[in-house]
């Protein structure tokens, strides 16, 4: 039977090398100079230090544009609250969400299962959603509304088999 997966996922080196793009960018900008900003990567966590909150929202929109350009989905990107640090700087720690939570896999089934066309089932696999189907089109027809619906996820279908 055909079937795909539902998956959120995110390409990791993409992440390293936005962040190498955006440190890049803050050592060269006028507006970030003697300001000591700077932006630390250590796997799915970016640590963002600068002098004051207004340098950390310009901090966060250069990571935010190199993230989107090179094709990492700011829906999956969470803000943390802004610390006070040491020698009067902020901190934000940002962290990037993989995987479907048993929370999103559930609203994804109860979609799919409310909405999507008959003879279309769905379930839970680890991280990831498996929709099976009689039909291919019924298959495409569910992966239009899930991109029509807005789960505050990114989402990407793939194995998809026939």
């Amino acid at each position: 039977m055909p079937s795909f997966d539902v998956v959120s996922e995110v390409d990791r080196q993409e992440i390293r090398n936005a962040v190498d793009q955006a440190q890049r960018e803050i050592n060269t900008r006028f507006d970030f100079k003697n300001t000591g900003s700077s932006i630390d990567h250590d796997d799915l966590v970016i640590t963002l230090r600068t002098v004051s909150e207004d340098r950390l929202d310009a901090l966060r929109q250069v990571l935010a544009e190199r993230l989107v350009k090179r094709g990492v989905s700011l829906k999956g990107v969470d803000y943390g609250k802004v610390e006070e640090a040491t020698q009067n700087t902020v901190r934000q720690v940002v962290t990037i969400r993989v995987g479907i939570g048993s929370d999103k896999a559930r609203e994804i089934n109860r979609l799919i299962k409310d909405k999507g066309p008959k003879g279309t089932s769905s379930q839970t696999q680890g991280d990831s959603v498996r929709v099976v189907s009689k039909k291919r089109d019924d298959l495409q027809a569910v992966i239009q509304l899930l991109k029509s619906a807005d789960l505050g996820i990114p989402l990407q279908y793939n194995n998809f088999r026939d």
